[in-house]
């Protein structure tokens, strides 16, 4: 692996990721919908079909760890943005609005998941029954909090009560799936089958970082260099502890301080560096390790027929109960099945743990990018008028 060749890589990457970027926020698309099909495009599943011997050239196996090391470097980043734009106040103060829904949201996917990981399971049957099954749940239950703001602004939402209870929504989710997945990657990383061990992991770990480091972080100065410092170590300690360094990366996000000026610019700071750089890396990485042509369409339908009635219909029952009418309880449905980017995160985990198979990995991609893809449409056909007789 050369300099050189890394930089081309680099360099086609960004350039056909900003392509499709332009092309779906033209068609009314989220941006990431663009840069997921650009890393699919990427891959084995068309110009690896098209032009084998060019693929092979810019993307030869030894080139694919110093990629793979920066991508995770811009996942830290990602993940620590998500954490950092998560408004607990507001999760609290919508607790009792949204809390039913939230509950639902996740709670419903999540059966789903559990039932349908017996029937996968042919697919990667050297995978663990409990973890295996542990991770198609939180698989299910995923929303992508960061693309679900963006398209709550595209749709002029964020400032109505179904915007704030769609975010809050997400916020739980988001605790509590990463909080899950924390305790299957140690899980799976350790000899023990007892989940106990990374539960209590996971468990000390929060407190310690709530109750100890949070007052601490007040004394710390709000700039760059010292928020780097702060996710890459609090990454490290996870990663050390065999939670996965995402997890530190969320949880530094959750616990910085808010409440100042600097903290907005220095935060923005880090996100083009994340999202216009390193995340691209990503979504090339994962489409190099996907494969189309490996997919059984017929239990991909399954997979997200189970991920959006899953989502949907859990969001839809919550807030029925809450007090939406139809109309508003099905759009808070179709928000919060949008998966996206931090769908591919997980999936990532799952294959680099050997939860999951290239062919069942490939399968819950196309989940993750039809999920996202179908949710624009949704609102906007909910939000059509009703013919009148």
């Amino acid at each position: 692996m050369t300099l050189v060749l890394l930089l081309l890589q680099i360099a086609v990457i960004l350039a056909v990721c900003r392509l499709l970027h332009e092309l779906c926020e033209r068609i009314g698309q989220p941006p990431v919908i663009g840069e997921i099909i650009a890393g699919l495009l990427l891959g084995p599943s068309l110009f690896g079909w098209l032009a084998p011997d060019l693929f092979a050239r810019l993307f030869p196996p030894a080139s694919l760890p110093a990629l793979n090391a920066l991508s995770q470097i811009g996942l830290v980043l990602f993940m620590f943005l998500v954490g950092l734009h998560l408004d607990l106040p507001e999760v609290w103060a919508l607790r009792r609005v949204a809390g039913l829904a939230g509950l639902l949201s996740i709670a419903v996917p999540f059966a789903a998941g559990l039932a349908l990981a017996r029937p996968l399971h042919e697919f990667a049957p050297s995978s663990p029954m409990l973890p295996f099954s542990l991770f198609c749940a939180v698989a299910m239950s995923i929303t992508a909090f960061p693309v679900l703001a963006r398209i709550l602004a595209d749709h002029k939402l964020s400032a109505t009560r179904l915007g704030h209870v769609a975010i809050a929504c997400a916020a739980f989710n988001d605790v509590v799936a990463w909080t899950l997945l924390a305790g299957i990657v140690a899980a799976s990383r350790s000899a023990e089958s007892s989940m106990a061990e990374p539960i209590a992991i996971v468990l000390i770990y929060s407190a310690v970082m709530w109750l100890i480091v949070r007052p601490l972080l007040r004394w710390v100065p709000n700039e760059l260099a010292s928020m780097l410092i702060f996710v890459f170590l609090s990454s490290w300690v996870t990663e050390l502890a065999g939670l996965h360094a995402l997890f530190g990366a969320f949880f530094a996000g959750v616990i910085w301080p808010r409440g100042s000026v600097k903290f907005e610019e220095v935060s923005a700071k880090i996100e083009p560096i994340a999202m216009a750089v390193l995340i691209p890396l990503f979504f090339s990485y994962t489409g190099l390790r996907t494969n189309i042509g490996s997919v059984n369409w017929a239990y991909t339908g399954i997979i997200i027929a189970v991920a959006v009635f899953g989502k949907v219909g859990g969001a839809f029952a919550g807030a029925r109960l809450m007090g939406f009418d139809s109309r508003n309880a099905l759009s808070l449905g179709c928000l919060l099945n949008t998966r996206g980017l931090v769908e591919l995160v997980v999936l990532n985990v799952g294959l680099d743990l050997g939860i999951l198979t290239p062919p069942l990995f490939s399968m819950m991609v196309v989940m993750a990018l039809v999920t996202t893809l179908m949710t624009s449409p949704a609102l906007n056909a909910l939000k059509m008028p009703r013919p009148t007789r």
